[in-house]
């Protein structure tokens, strides 16, 4: 505990830049996979391809992805924006198929009333398909914010300063609590940023709140209606 209190202003410094190495990828990969989910769902021939591709993506170890990309780029490894790129990838990996999975939630019958009233397919996208399939969306970006905050502390070994620093210093160090601080802050900023996706999405698409409140209040009167009986 005497360490956290010593070391405090190092903790927070090594959050603020952990926390910016994290977003920015985050930001990256879901502005990349909405074109990707997109053509995956449009395009039933390249579905399987691009979904499978992208997936794959997510099983190469994160140690190898960042020594490869450097050496076959021609970029330094020793750098953020190594860090940054790999992550963007893993990022990638896994909303692709949260955009396909969440346009493919849309009904059709949605899509064909919409496009009968005078949407163009640019317009209903962003007007209609893209609001409606918002809730499997923000599923799988919230899945990949905690993913990858916690896979950006992999930058330590090549390097790139973040609360990983606080793993390998503690462990050479034999220092516990420091390990310990770097676990918690890596803990707490992933779910402090889960809550802050989870309150936008609130905030952007209130119908889910009254689909929500009102699937609770069905299971609510089915639990009744069999206690009755």
């Amino acid at each position: 505990m005497n360490w956290v209190v010593d070391n405090l202003g190092l903790i927070l410094q090594l959050t603020a830049i952990h926390l910016q190495q994290s977003v920015i990828p985050i930001v990256l990969g879901f502005v990349l996979s909405l074109p990707l989910g997109w053509v995956a769902w449009r395009y039933r021939l390249v579905r399987g391809p691009v979904i499978v591709l992208t997936g794959l993506l997510y099983t190469i170890p994160s140690l190898a992805l960042l020594i490869l990309l450097p050496a076959t780029l021609g970029y330094s490894a020793i750098s953020a924006p190594n860090l940054i790129i790999a992550l963007t990838i893993y990022a990638v990996a896994i909303l692709v198929r949260a955009v396909a999975d969440g346009l493919d939630s849309v009904d059709d019958d949605v899509r064909q009333a919409a496009t009968a009233t005078g949407f163009a397919p640019f317009r209903r996208f962003w007007a209609v398909e893209f609001p409606l399939a918002g809730p499997v969306i923000l599923a799988g970006l919230r899945v990949t914010a905690v993913s990858t905050i916690s896979l950006a502390t992999v930058g330590i070994l090549i390097g790139v300063t973040n609360l990983g620093y606080l793993f390998t210093n503690g462990l050479e160090r034999r220092i516990i609590a420091e390990v310990l601080a770097g676990v918690i802050a890596v803990v707490v900023i992933a779910l402090l940023f889960d809550l802050v996706l989870m309150l936008v999405g609130r905030a952007l698409m209130p119908w889910t709140r009254a689909n929500s409140a009102a699937a609770q209040g069905a299971s609510a009167h089915a639990i009744t209606t069999r206690a009755a009986a």
